[in-house]
């Protein structure tokens, strides 16, 4: 496991090779740096990173199986602590430099499994104020199959932080931490069409409808934050855990993960939102974190 360092006059990276991680994103100021996401342990593990990959795609797959183009496929659970294939191959393996630059990296993580096989490249960029990352997966397998691609920040949290993110609906959760009923009326603290404020409590919903863009901002660190992707994601996860969950949670972090697709979108019509990639086809999606000057 390799830590890299990139940095410009604004801002500072950490990214750790060990699942293609970022392990710490700061503004530069004055008067001390300002973690833009939650600062990582840097222990390889993603869990305890500031935001991690999804390839070959995000979320869950229900019963860890589904059917592509009438041939039915299974995922085996890639943790100890989840019954399903959780979030993909990437986030849990070493992935291998290819460029190193002061404001450039570029990692590249190989997969060759009994269901998915692809080449992935991640790309982080510093320009001004503003990270760029990006994810480009390769399918090398013989038969096409459905590949998402996101990210799962963890950012940094208390009762004044404040989320604007536009949707017109949301996936109730159920059991396993899986996706239910899509439901186009939101609770209150869930309904993020005007910046509103992170909710205290256990929260677990993918949201639907997304422009790709959303704003996290910190008034009591004069400090605000445009997370846009390229090209606009139609979906994003809300996180927000509790020590029923982890024992350890302080209420100092929720993670807000852009998404290519919808949750379980492999067993919706037409594998929903997922991008069905032949074989030596690529999917791209980039994410940008881009510091704001003005308030919400």
């Amino acid at each position: 496991m390799t830590t890299y360092t990139l940095e410009n006059a604004s801002l500072r990276l950490l990214v750790s090779s060990h699942g293609g991680c970022i392990e710490g994103f700061f503004l530069r100021r004055a008067t001390g740096d300002f973690p833009l996401l939650r600062p990582g342990k840097n222990n390889g593990q993603a869990i305890h990173s500031s935001c991690f990959p999804f390839v070959p795609f995000a979320s869950r797959v229900s019963g860890n199986q589904f059917v592509q183009a009438g041939k039915t496929y299974h995922l085996p659970p890639n943790t100890d602590w989840d019954p399903h294939y959780l979030h993909g191959d990437g986030w849990l393996n070493e992935w291998q430099l290819q460029q190193a630059v002061h404001d450039e990296l570029q990692l590249a993580y190989q997969h060759r499994g009994e269901c998915y096989c692809y080449d992935v490249l991640q790309t982080f960029s510093l320009h001004d104020d503003c990270l760029r990352l990006t994810l480009a997966v390769t399918h090398r397998g013989h038969t096409p199959l459905p590949y998402g691609l996101g990210w799962h920040p963890y950012f940094p949290m208390n009762h004044k932080t404040l989320l604007y993110a536009p949707a017109d609906g949301y996936w109730v959760e159920r059991e396993q931490w899986l996706s239910g009923a899509h439901r186009t009326v939101r609770p209150a603290a869930l309904n993020f069409n005007q910046a509103t404020p992170i909710p205290s409590h256990w929260v677990n919903n993918g949201f639907s409808g997304w422009n790709g863009q959303a704003i996290i901002a910190w008034p009591d660190a004069a400090c605000q934050l445009l997370l846009s992707t390229e090209p606009a994601a139609p979906c994003y996860f809300v996180f927000v855990s509790d020590t029923q969950f982890d024992p350890q949670y302080q209420s100092d972090y929720f993670c807000f993960e852009p998404m290519s697709h919808g949750p379980d979108d492999h067993h919706r019509p037409g594998a929903g939102k997922l991008n069905i990639l032949a074989a030596g086809e690529t999917l791209q999606l980039s994410m940008l974190l881009s510091v704001l000057d003005q308030q919400v």
